[in-house]
């Protein structure tokens, strides 16, 4: 205590004997300032990485994505563990929930970061530029994507930073209009990158294209999805990975099939007091195995579990139910392996996302899992330029030939339907195919069809969920919250 009041006294002298001077106000900050911080290529390329960063935050965007699905439950320790995907499952959810709360917040942070650097995009000239600009520009359509996709009408602000007392001046912009601007980032990203990229997890020529054509689904625009996919299927260097079994195995992330994936690891530790600052993907850790013993897998905390009803939904002998879905009691029978039943039980595991042995093991481990997220695979790629043949009358020859390509690859029989038959082919495709994967959500309800699958599903309502209550008031209660909330 002695030494801090003696140095308050030496301060407070200091303060009386420079007042008489104007001196101390011009002595120069030894922090890095913001507005004169882009001064090198290298400057650029930090700021980026810093923009990246917060694809690992979408881990939530795709647990919920699944969840609020008919595909699968909360689970979890009991009905009160994480209250807010406890209500999302029921489609009870109000303004006030954390992890939607999480979603918004981290959403925006990863647009202004896109945003600071387009912001100063002119200052200096650099090789690199455009590729890093087009990086940039990708990622805050990612952002802006994520958000339409979970609120609708959102507030859109480019290439500058939101800072705080915009929100009284910033109106929740109409998300056809925040489709636009995702448009025209994702096209200026495709004219700008290359279709590989030296180092890995880097956005690429392809992956603009391909989140350009899903962009382009969402809105029903068939020509157009039709258009970009072709030239990225005829063009791009993907293809379908041979061996589905080990398509999301840790020893085999960035392989041929992964057009855009969210790079994770397990070299830093991570709390629950910062979850978004994990470098690890919390979600498997929150899929995994409760209290499990045993080969292959880790422990976790069995929420996001797949219901009997996307169990079922695989035909006979489909090599990627296995893979998909794990049975645990079967898998424990023959293995075993012990573990313990949470909350909502069902008997199976999202095996896509959840712990294998042999990472760190990082503190907490539960929450540093490395295993990358397959944010867009080449198999989701034709089934969306499939569905734009079919849905758009575009040809029902090439939706087959497309949506063939991926029940091939499975060992199934090949689809010979046409018109509306072969629609629900494709849904089917769809969902057996990217199940666990944080799409059926968002594909039921784009497609009209989530309030026949999805049970307490409202019609006007859980098209969206709602703006986060605390939003609403920091924008002075100026912003409308979502219908029926």
């Amino acid at each position: 205590m002695k030494k801090i009041i003696n140095l308050f006294l030496i301060l407070s002298a200091t303060v009386f004997i420079n007042s008489c001077t104007d001196d101390y106000v011009d002595v120069a900050s030894r922090d890095v300032n913001s507005e004169d911080f882009f001064n090198t290529s290298e400057d650029y390329q930090s700021a980026l990485i810093g923009a990246y960063d917060l694809l690992q935050s979408t881990y939530m965007n795709v647990m919920l994505g699944e969840i609020a699905s008919n595909n699968t439950v909360a689970g979890g320790e009991s009905a009160t563990d994480v209250i807010g995907i406890q209500q999302i499952d029921d489609m009870m959810h109000t303004p006030v929930n954390d992890q939607l709360k999480d979603i918004w917040g981290w959403m925006y942070a990863g647009i202004n970061r896109a945003n600071y650097i387009m912001e100063f995009q002119d200052k200096i000239e650099f090789p690199e530029k455009q590729q890093v600009l087009a990086q940039a520009r990708f990622l805050r359509a990612y952002y802006y994507f994520e958000l339409v996709k979970f609120f609708g009408d959102v507030p859109l602000v480019v290439d500058k930073r939101i800072l705080f007392g915009d929100q009284f001046e910033i109106d929740r912009t109409p998300k056809a209009d925040v489709y636009t601007q995702i448009e025209l980032d994702l096209i200026f990203a495709a004219n700008n990158l290359d279709y590989t990229t030296i180092e890995t997890g880097r956005v690429t020529k392809g992956a603009a294209q391909a989140l350009l054509g899903k962009v382009y689904l969402y809105q029903n625009k068939f020509d157009d999805v039709a258009n970009v996919l072709d030239e990225l299927i005829l063009m791009g260097p993907y293809d379908l990975v041979d061996d589905y079994e080990t398509i999301f195995e840790n020893d085999n992330e960035n392989n041929i099939e992964s057009v855009f994936e969210v790079q994770y690891t397990d070299v830093e530790g991570a709390g629950f007091g910062c979850l978004q600052c994990s470098e690890g993907n919390v979600a498997v850790g929150f899929n995994g195995i409760r209290n499990y013993t045993g080969p292959v897998f880790d422990s976790g905390f069995s929420f996001n579990l797949p219901t009997q009803d996307v169990y079922d939904e695989f035909e006979p002998n489909d090599l990627r139910l296995p893979v998909a879905i794990l049975d645990i009691d079967d898998w424990a029978t023959s293995n075993g392996a012990t573990f313990n039943t949470g909350f909502e039980h069902t008997g199976y595991y999202n095996r896509k996302y959840i712990a294998r042995k042999g990472d760190l093991n990082t503190g907490d481990q539960n929450l540093t899992n490395p295993n990358n997220y397959r944010a867009i695979r080449f198999a989701d790629v034709y089934l969306m330029a499939a569905e734009a043949y079919n849905r758009g009358n575009l040809g029902d020859d090439i939706a087959r030939d497309y949506l063939n390509e991926v029940r091939m690859r499975a060992m199934m029989p090949l689809v010979t339907a046409t018109g509306a038959a072969l629609t629900d082919a494709i849904y089917h495709e769809r969902r057996v195919e990217l199940v666990g994967e944080g799409h059926h959500f968002f594909d039921l309800v784009r497609t009209g069809r989530a309030a026949t699958e999805i049970n307490g599903f409202v019609t006007g309502k859980h098209e969206v969920f709602p703006i986060p209550v605390d939003e609403i008031i920091l924008s002075g209660n100026r912003w409308e919250q979502n219908p029926n909330y």
